[in-house]
């Protein structure tokens, strides 16, 4: 049987349009002689549908959609396409579902079984659970069909976050039904390290059953998420036959009698993992938005440049506009690194110097008063940054532009950012990125253009907020090896102050940790970001703001 294998970028809520997009790819595979055409998780709804799911009629819509393909994939190859269904199941209930089309009608649909309830996943609270697991059989085949987290049962690397399951491990009581392969529908969201630990999840089945495993992932990014796609095809034996594209769409015919030969697992570097993330995961937003354009301001420290070249990969440097916002206490030389990124990138961008503004603040009745008792106090730095987020958030609202958050995960964890300031913006490109890895990705985007993007003076200089003379991080943060060495800890692996204690200061843990804790309110506020890791900031860690916290 000749498989295509097709690793697309759904729209949520777009069945019409996602519908278009896999006639299309059909077609193609009409012309490539397949016979069965595989499709992500959740295709037609797209993934994740979320509340959408509660909505009356949507999912009822969703069936239409795919009684309708049925018909319209009435000669060509079969479907095997992943969608939300009420069809055969108990009144009021839906199922997470992929059905075969053939012949202009769905010869056969399987329910997924194994519902994720952790990190960011929610299927619990929509979707009925399947009863049992059975091949499908197709041509003459018979097709272990799964739906994603149906591939992770007992999985050792995952078990820290998985209940003791009611269920049986669907691939095994496939595979005891006697298929002739396994073909998992996936929408695996990406975290650093991902791709490499569904090599090994497929290579444990494989190696168990001894039987080819086809996983066909979603790509592309929904809110927070991103879906790297990195499609595997594996051969009986466990090797590679083949390895979708990642961050992007990707088609493959394979036959299943003749996989062909192996080869290894492309593996990339982190920083560019890291950066094709950062960079799908804006433009999908913006797309799926209906923004062209974005907004930032430049302040010629190292997350602003980053965030713009971001931005600049994204939609390209002349959808990109950069406002550089002198004030007072502004150095020369942060004005000169952010013209020169910008003109490195061509991106446009134009000098608003704030000062005049700031003063006028000072002279008013109602409030000047108040930063005059404390000058160069915390109250005169926020409103620096307030009054920045203000001309930001005017441009985007004039000219329908993106306005993008800056912040890194560093920052927003301590709460060293300022609401309404600095933390402005309908997008938070860096919010699940490390300063240590803000510094790394910057020197990789160099590497990777074989040129001076990111000015070197803007990675090596120290980092400052320049709201005060002779202001830097570090006089009110720990240094950021430091820091981010206790924040991973608290936050990756949910480790306490007293086991932290042991590998630093103990007095420095405590600040990291009450701190951490305490500006909770703040990132409630904040944009929605990219998730990068298994602990990102938003729907996936979920604390509580008001709470009297023992740190032991």
């Amino acid at each position: 049987m000749r498989l295509a294998l097709a690793q697309l970028n759904p729209t949520v809520g777009d069945l019409q349009g996602n519908a278009d997009r896999l006639a299309a790819v059909v077609g193609q595979a009409q012309s490539d002689q397949a016979e069965l055409v595989v499709t992500p998780e959740l295709y037609i709804s797209g993934y994740p549908p979320k509340d959408l799911l509660l909505r009356a009629g949507f999912v009822e819509h969703c069936d239409e959609v795919v009684e309708e393909l049925a018909t319209r994939f009435r000669s060509g190859p079969a479907v095997l396409v992943g969608h939300p269904t009420a069809r055969k199941v108990p009144e009021g209930r839906i199922a997470n579902a992929a059905s075969l089309l053939a012949g202009g009608k769905i010869v056969a649909t399987v329910q997924k079984m194994l519902l994720p309830n952790y990190d960011v996943f929610d299927e619990r609270r929509y979707f009925r659970p399947a009863e049992y697991v059975a091949p499908i059989e197709y041509d003459g085949w018979k097709l272990g069909i799964h739906i994603c987290e149906d591939a992770w049962w007992k999985e050792p690397e995952t078990s820290y976050h998985i209940d003791p399951r009611p269920f049986p491990d669907p691939v095994e009581e496939l595979a005891a039904l006697g298929v002739d392969v396994f073909i998992n529908l996936s929408a695996s969201p990406f975290e650093v390290g991902k791709p490499g630990r569904r090599y090994r999840l497929l290579g444990r089945h494989v190696a168990r059953h001894e039987h080819p495993f086809v996983f066909v992932n979603q790509v592309g990014g929904n809110d927070d998420l991103i879906f790297d796609g990195n499609s595997l095809v594996l051969d009986r034996a466990g090797g590679v036959v083949w390895q979708g594209k990642g961050f992007d769409v990707d088609y493959r015919v394979v036959d299943l009698e003749d996989l062909g030969p192996v080869h290894s697992l492309r593996h990339d570097s982190r920083e560019g993992t890291i950066l094709d993330a950062l960079v799908l995961g804006l433009r999908d937003y913006m797309r799926k938005c209906g923004f062209r354009d974005c907004v930032l301001g430049l302040s010629g420290g190292i997350d602003s440049a980053l965030a713009c070249y971001i931005a600049a990969k994204a939609v390209g440097p002349e959808h990109v506009h950069g406002l550089l916002m002198p004030s007072r206490y502004s150095s020369r030389h942060s004005v000169d690194d952010a013209m020169a990124l910008a003109k490195a990138l061509g991106v446009d961008a134009q000098v608003i110097p704030i000062d005049a503004v700031h003063r006028s603040y000072e002279t008013l009745e109602t409030i000047g008063e108040d930063l005059s008792s404390q000058p160069q106090g915390l109250a005169d730095q926020n409103l620096q940054a307030r009054v920045r987020g203000a001309i930001v958030m005017t441009r985007s609202n004039r000219y329908n532009w993106l306005a993008l958050a800056t912040g890194n995960k560093s920052e927003l964890a301590v709460g060293y950012c300022t609401l309404y300031g600095d933390m402005c913006g309908g997008f938070a490109v860096l919010s699940d990125l490390f300063k240590r890895d803000v510094y790394a990705v910057s020197r990789y985007v160099n590497e990777r253009e074989g040129r001076e993007v990111i000015p070197y003076s803007t990675i090596e200089k120290a980092p400052s907020a320049e709201l005060a003379p002779n202001q830097f991080d570090q006089d009110t943060l720990p240094p950021y090896p430091i820091l981010d060495g206790i924040l991973e800890g608290l936050i990756e692996r949910e480790e306490s102050v007293k086991i932290l204690s042991e590998k630093f200061p103990a007095e420095v843990v405590k600040w990291v940790a009450v701190r951490l804790d305490r500006n909770e309110f703040k990132r409630r506020q904040m944009a929605p970001g990219i998730k990068l890791s298994e602990r990102a900031f938003g729907t996936g860690r979920r604390m509580p703001m008001a709470a009297r916290i023992a740190y032991e």
